[in-house]
């Protein structure tokens, strides 16, 4: 009898086991069978091959059908995602089918599509198109036919149907078949081809201790300030990967805000570069991970479930703006994309580089503490130099259209000599609330108990939590008056008060309302690299990555909210997202500027930004955290549910606690808060609530929710509420 275990994509902690058929192939583990669960067939992944079943034989459904010979997963990849099963206690199958593209989850080959040609046969040959006197299609299509095979996808080009085509392969004149093209080894090329920037000497460093030891595993932080070069040095150490014949998977927060980056890659290499991202259909992804499987494309760069493509020649992973809060998953499977590369990245035996400006300060404790080792990059790359700071005090300044005068006085000086101006406001839409001037009510979304975002130009009131949508009311639903009214400013309202205040200046808005169309973000950036006077407005999109030469003033609007939050990762937070911000002025040996509009200049955190900097900030944070036992210096899991009357949940999790102080495993180290409401505490017409778990030892954290997870099925409310688990959340 031969048992194999099966995991498979459903929400339940545990494999299934099946009879293998005498008739069937063999399987492999990591492969993939086709299974009876249930009423339905299921796809499902061999994780084992046992002689026997703990459950006896007549119980045993059997594997219906074999679909792969062998693995789909290489040795390195499945260890990972094994590992990472058990860190984050998720269902094993639900993370094996993760790290599949679509079709290969809906149980279609793991092999691309072949590419079909028509092609003219011996018989089609011998016939003149003349004697097809009544069919003048079809006498065209072999006319066409007569000159070469045509791909299947492009015989509309030549006015021609498939139907014509059929016709004639009935009379025996044409055919089909499949043409599978054969793919160069880019490894016999020459690899670099573009321009090499030449390195000062920090980043000629960084490259030779990099390339020193790029042959086994080592966790590099490579802290550059904005506009160091810190892609220079990828560039360079990914050279020495490439020409030595290996592959390199390149992370990067969001595809669509680094097409420059992108450019570059493919510019500098003369080998394949892949880019995995959210325009893509089922059919091209597929083709990526086949393309990195068999060690056809030389560089893949991706977010964060790139990191997962399987690599035939695996040289080194870059982890390009490793402090974005995009690398945590917060939905399903909530794993964190930069710690899973460094694991990765230890079982594949290659280094990892981790680029910041700005580096979460979980990494600089891993460098403190001896694990990863740091480079940094203290100069700015060329002859640029650092921009001038200053903050402007809001207080008891009548601003006009969200501008201070000092500010839109320093605007005028850069326009007039031609610079680029870019406005910060990390707040898209027109305002982030509708008032009535009569009676105060205020437009506020049900499902969430939160104000609605006021989108002028579509006349919409939006959600920005649960994407509810309205239109705007013509009057008060309350009072009945029509004097409704705008409250606060949005990147769409400012766009509108530039226009006056700055008449015949150009204007950029870059946020997701205007780069939801496929090319709209390249387009725009296109327009500010050609030059010349211009004001760009956006929200944090521009903060990351982008290089803009022409801008010499850079300024925030408002950051007050960010400056007390009940969130203790605010501040970190705010100190990346401002520092990346004003990274962006003076990039291209012209002198920057920054200006921060506040109504509290005094605040120590804006004051030790403006004199000491983001490292001295992370300093001091990090001995804040280590004096009230936070993270990085204990360890959290988080506890979350969700219910409909606000009850349920929070029974729930009390119950759940009372578990987890039964255990034994629980020590006096262990600290656990709740349940209370979540910070958004409803959501989409869900009330939320959450428990917390914190304890200096992860090891010790993670057996003690090791043993206790098996017993949270038998809790009374379990069935009555929508819970999940997060560790090492990063939001509450």
């Amino acid at each position: 009898m031969t048992v194999v275990e099966i995991a498979l994509p459903v929400p339940l902690a545990r494999r299934f086991d099946y009879l293998l058929p005498d008739g069937l192939p063999p399987v492999s583990i990591g492969g993939r069978v086709s299974v009876p669960f249930g009423k339905r067939s299921a796809i499902g992944i061999v994780t084992a091959i046992k002689d026997h079943s703990e459950l006896a034989q007549a119980q045993l459904k059997s594997v219906q059908e074999v679909l792969d010979g062998d693995s789909l997963y290489p040795p390195s990849l499945w260890r990972l995602l094994n590992w990472a099963t058990g860190y984050y206690h998720y269902p094993p199958g639900e993370v094996l089918f993760h790290a599949l593209p679509i079709l290969l989850r809906q149980g279609k080959p793991a092999r691309e599509a072949p590419i079909w040609q028509w092609y003219i046969t011996l018989q089609g040959k011998e016939t003149a198109p003349e004697s097809l006197k009544s069919a003048h299609k079809q006498r065209q299509a072999l006319a066409i036919l007569r000159q070469g095979a045509l791909y299947r996808h492009e015989i509309s080009q030549h006015d021609i149907s498939d139907a014509v085509l059929q016709g004639l392969r009935k009379k025996g004149l044409c055919d089909l078949r499949p043409y599978h093209p054969m793919v160069a080894d880019w490894r016999q090329q020459t690899i670099v081809h573009g321009e090499r920037l030449r390195l000062n000497t920090e980043q000629a460093t960084a490259v030779g201790a990099i390339r020193s030891a790029d042959d086994c595993f080592g966790a590099w932080l490579l802290a550059g300030i904005t506009g160091s070069g810190k892609t220079e040095v990828y560039l360079s150490v990914l050279e020495n990967v490439i020409n030595s014949g290996r592959q390199a998977l390149v992370l990067v927060p969001e595809i669509g805000l680094t097409p420059q980056t992108i450019a570059r890659f493919r510019e500098r290499f003369n080998a394949p570069v892949d880019v995995l991202h959210s325009a893509l259909n089922d059919s091209e992804r597929l083709a990526v991970w086949l393309r990195a499987r068999r060690g056809e494309n030389a560089i893949i760069i991706g977010t964060r479930s790139a990191l997962f493509t399987p690599l035939a020649r695996p040289g080194v992973i870059i982890i390009d703006e490793e402090h974005d809060s995009s690398y945590k998953q917060q939905e399903g499977w909530r794993y964190h994309a930069r710690d899973l590369a460094v694991v990765r990245a230890r079982e594949e035996n290659i280094p990892v580089i981790m680029g910041s400006a700005t580096p979460a300060l979980e990494t600089l404790q891993n460098v403190h503490s001896g694990k990863y080792r740091q480079l940094t990059l203290s100069k700015r790359a060329g002859n640029a130099s650092l921009a001038t700071q200053q903050l402007i005090d809001l207080k008891g300044v009548k601003l006009k259209g969200g501008l201070s005068p000092q500010l839109a006085g320093k605007m005028a000086q850069h326009l007039q000599a031609d610079n680029q101006v870019l406005l910060f406001l990390n707040r898209r839409g027109f305002s982030p609330a509708l008032m009535c001037h009569e009676c105060g009510w205020i437009a506020e979304c049900q499902r969430c108990d939160h104000y609605y975002t006021l989108h002028q130009h579509q006349r919409q009131l939006r959600c920005h939590h649960c994407d509810s949508q309205r239109q705007v009311p013509h009057q008060c639903p309350q009072c009945g008056s029509t004097q409704l009214m705008p409250v606060g400013l949005g990147t769409e309202q400012l766009e509108q008060n530039l226009t006056s205040l700055f008449p015949g200046v150009a204007i950029s808005r870059i946020d997701r309302d205007t780069t939801s169309r496929k090319g709209a973000l390249e387009q725009q950036l296109a327009e500010v690299h050609r030059g010349g006077a211009r004001i760009l407005v956006g929200t944090q999109m521009l903060a990351k990555g982008h290089h803009f030469p022409d801008v010499t003033l850079v300024s925030l609007l408002d950051v007050d909210g960010a400056l007390f939050s009940a969130d203790f990762r605010s501040a970190e937070r705010f100190a990346q997202l401002y520092t990346q911000v004003a990274g962006r002025a003076g990039r291209a040996g012209k002198q920057g500027e920054v200006l921060l509009q506040t109504h509290h200049p005094e605040h120590p955190l804006l004051q030790t930004l403006l004199h000491k900097g983001y490292d001295a900030f992370a300093r001091q944070a990090l001995e804040e955290r280590k004096s009230v036992f936070l993270p990085p210096f204990t360890s959290h899991i988080l506890f979350r549910a969700e219910d409909q009357d606000n009850q349920q949940a929070a029974l729930f999790l009390q119950q759940l606690r009372n578990l987890l102080e039964a255990s034994p495993l629980k020590d006096e180290a262990c600290w656990i808060m709740g349940p209370v409401p979540s910070l958004q505490a409803k959501r989409s017409g869900r009330y939320r609530w959450q428990l917390l778990l914190q304890h200096p030892s992860r090891p010790r954290l993670q057996r003690l929710l090791q043993s206790s997870l098996p017993l949270v099925a038998t809790l009374p409310q379990t069935r009555k509420v929508k819970w999940t688990l997060d560790v090492d959340p990063t939001e509450s």
